[in-house]
């Protein structure tokens, strides 16, 4: 291997190419993110020395845990130590997040986050047990998801403004299905039924699983659901498909067009996920995470993977982590406030 001479205070020393390089790399991207050198080497010299554990509010086999799962295996080959994830469901997340905030604020916990158990509870519940924003520290997003709109394969409605006409000669008579109340595919529903002047019924049931049954048995009339589950009733035509809640179309349904694009300009709705750690976790190791998630997010078999789940593979720094869960924070409140859903 070839070196490089380095002149330190007159001495020479010899150091890897290969070694010299990384180093470099990462201490660019944590001065980047504000971080001095020194308080940068003071915690990467030794973390992590034991296993890190991240704290899931939902029960194994969701997308968001498998896309965690899938950035915990990255972790665990970059930063030398196992990232296991601790599935502990309850209360929309709530459980998860309280175990968290409580823990040594050390690195050797983290949280993984989403959209509906930070930026949609504030509004949706009278208190919470923690603050999203004062007892966590952001460390980086992970990935953004939107919802698609669909029907039985069989049905007369191809088109979105099919649906629309439809709705308005049914009424109360026409029936959308969600995952329970509160969730952001129950308050993508409700945002469409106030975009669109609807005025029909949108129907919680317990599970996606019970969703898809009910919209392949026809006891509904549409639904607003996640892709991932999705995908292969799409491909046997069993469910199809009429459109999808984010700004841009999802790279896996190419042709399926944005509720948006379909005459509905106003209407967008995009979720998330991403990892934070209590308050007061050394800025040197959020940072050192930060970079680690940004790299296992870029690698190739990482997007592919969060595609076949519906899933855009992003990171973001701590700043910008911190500053969208404020903005999706006011907007869900906002989303809330003009469903008329009263707080639990």
């Amino acid at each position: 291997m070839s070196h490089y001479n380095i002149n330190t205070s007159g001495a020479k020393m010899k150091i890897p190419t290969l070694a010299r390089t990384l180093r470099s790399v990462i201490i660019c991207g944590l001065v980047a993110l504000g971080i001095g050198r020194e308080t940068v080497w003071a915690g990467l010299a030794g973390y992590p020395d034991r296993p890190v554990k991240i704290i899931v509010g939902y029960g194994p086999g969701g997308t968001g845990d498998l896309t965690i799962r899938i950035i915990a295996q990255k972790l665990s080959q970059s930063l030398g130590q196992a990232f296991v994830v601790e599935n502990r469901p309850g209360a929309g997340g709530i459980v998860a997040s309280q175990m968290a905030q409580k823990a040594k604020p050390d690195g050797y916990t983290l949280n993984f986050i989403a959209a509906g158990n930070f930026a949609m509870t504030p509004s949706l519940f009278k208190s919470l047990p923690f603050d999203p924003v004062k007892d966590f520290d952001m460390v980086s997003l992970i990935g953004t998801f939107g919802f698609a709109l669909i029907v039985n394969g069989k049905s007369e409605m191809h088109t979105l403004q099919e649906l629309i006409n439809q709705a308005k000669s049914k009424k109360n008579d026409f029936f959308i299905a969600t995952v329970s109340v509160g969730s952001a595919q129950y308050l993508s529903a409700q945002m469409f039924k106030s975009t669109a002047g609807l005025n029909i019924n949108i129907v919680p049931y317990k599970s996606s699983a019970e969703v898809i049954r009910a919209v392949r048995a026809g006891d509904v009339d549409a639904a607003f659901e996640t892709i991932a589950p999705l995908i292969s009733h799409v491909s046997s035509g069993d469910i199809r498909a009429i459109a999808v809640t984010e700004k841009s179309r999802f790279s896996g349904l190419p042709d399926v067009p944005t509720i948006s694009e379909s005459g509905l300009s106003d209407y967008a709705v995009s979720a998330w996920n991403g990892l934070a750690a209590p308050q007061g976790t050394p800025p040197d190791i959020i940072a050192k995470l930060n970079v680690a998630i940004g790299q296992a997010v870029q690698a190739s078999d990482t997007q592919r993977q969060f595609q076949l789940l519906g899933v855009t593979a992003k990171s973001n720094t701590p700043g910008q982590m911190t500053q969208l869960l404020r903005t999706d924070t006011d907007w869900w409140k906002q989303v809330i406030e003009n469903a008329g859903i009263p707080k639990q």
